[in-house]
């Protein structure tokens, strides 16, 4: 089975089926998880420099940092889910 793939910003991609959840990286506990993930050395910086829009919480306990907007990635996922569904529906 191949990995499905979603391009998270600047050519960066993440298996759809790795991500736990997207979130905005304003509020104070997504603050403490991103520092305890710089420091558990988990982190994934993938802004290329940008400010941070979105945080991807992964199941591997990573958290990758993206400059695309959350509804963005969101959207992406989605797409994809859609996409897949309507191909198995065509076969």
């Amino acid at each position: 089975m191949q990995a499905r793939l979603v391009n998270v910003g600047y050519g960066t991609v993440v298996a759809i089926d790795r991500i736990i959840a997207i979130v905005s990286p304003e509020s104070a506990p997504v603050k403490r998880i991103i520092q305890e993930a710089k420091e558990e050395r988990k982190l994934i910086d993938a802004t290329y420099g940008k400010r941070t829009r979105a945080v991807i919480i992964m199941d591997n306990s990573h958290i990758l940092l993206s400059a695309v907007q959350p509804e963005t990635i969101t959207s992406r996922v989605n797409n994809d889910i859609i996409k897949e569904k309507s191909n198995k529906h065509e076969n």
